[in-house]
């Protein structure tokens, strides 16, 4: 762990996907029905810490994140889509992250598997 003091390169993006993550993982499990208690015992931490991580508090990691998600169902894809779409300056639907994203993880694993890797980096359609 470093210890400069300060903010550091890419923080303020990662503290806008912990927000996303902890509004998606707040969200499903309201609609399911699971109490704070039972998902914090489940993925093996406070329900303090837990109120911290659907805040989308910075002081949580990702890893809290993945734990919680998996915990309900969720697949890593509702996490690293949006970081993609960050990344390139576009907003994500956010009522899509509530929705089953297997069927998108699918097809966009399938695009990359299926297209030949010079296609893929030089942007070229096949």
């Amino acid at each position: 762990m470093s210890s400069r003091k300060g903010p550091r390169f890419g923080d303020e993006k990662l503290e806008g996907i912990k927000v996303i993550s902890g509004w998606c993982i707040e969200a499903r499990r309201t609609r399911d029905g699971v109490r704070q208690k039972n998902l914090a015992k489940k993925v093996g931490v406070a329900v303090r810490w837990l109120r911290e991580i659907e805040s989308g508090s910075p002081k949580t990691s990702v890893d809290d994140h993945l734990r919680c998600a998996w915990a309900l169902g969720f697949t890593t894809g509702y996490l690293f889509i949006p970081i993609l779409y960050e990344e390139r300056g576009r907003v994500f639907p956010r009522d899509l992250l509530l929705s089953a994203l297997g069927p998108l993880e699918d097809r966009c694993v399938d695009a990359i598997t299926t297209a030949p890797i010079d296609v893929l980096v030089r942007n070229q359609p096949a």
